[in-house]
């Protein structure tokens, strides 16, 4: 289990949450997953995206898969990792970071977070925290994130 940060290519004219629902509710669990295509701006939103975050944060790993274009940070702030899929993408944070420790991750997950919504007009949504990535505040994430992986580590060790 991880603390996401979720970003979707919002419908015209819907918010987040209803392009969400409309997504979902076409979900088909037993159909056949379709491999990525991504169109030539999405990919060169994904080298825009990987370049800047090398400059700006730091070293990342990248891989392709059939599903999605995956990128790790591993870095004095911590670990985290992001799903680009063109219209869609995730960072993924582990509940390893209890407290004050969760404070770094977490303002280099929204600083991330900015730079995907600047380079792909994708826009983000951080429901754990109930804000979008645009206005949201980064200590706002780090407290939820640092109380549940404070918690799990008292009562799942």
């Amino acid at each position: 289990m991880t603390y996401d940060i979720m970003f979707l290519r919002v419908f015209p004219g819907r918010t987040f949450d209803e392009t969400l629902e409309e997504i979902n509710s076409a979900y088909d669990p037993d159909a056949d997953l379709k491999p990525m295509s991504l169109t030539r701006d999405q990919r060169a939103a994904w080298d825009r995206l990987i370049q800047r975050m090398s400059r700006e944060v730091g070293p990342v790993t990248t891989e392709e898969y059939p599903y999605s274009l995956t990128l790790w940070r591993d870095g004095p702030a911590g670990h985290l990792q992001l799903d680009y899929a063109g219209d869609s993408a995730n960072i993924e944070i582990p509940y390893r970071y209890p407290g004050q420790q969760a404070l770094p991750i977490m303002a280099e997950a929204y600083q991330i977070a900015r730079m995907i919504e600047e380079e792909s007009g994708l826009e983000g949504y951080d429901y754990e925290a109930d804000q979008p990535v645009r206005t949201g505040d980064s200590d706002v994430a780090a407290v939820k994130l640092g109380g549940i992986a404070r918690w799990a580590q008292e009562h799942l060790t």
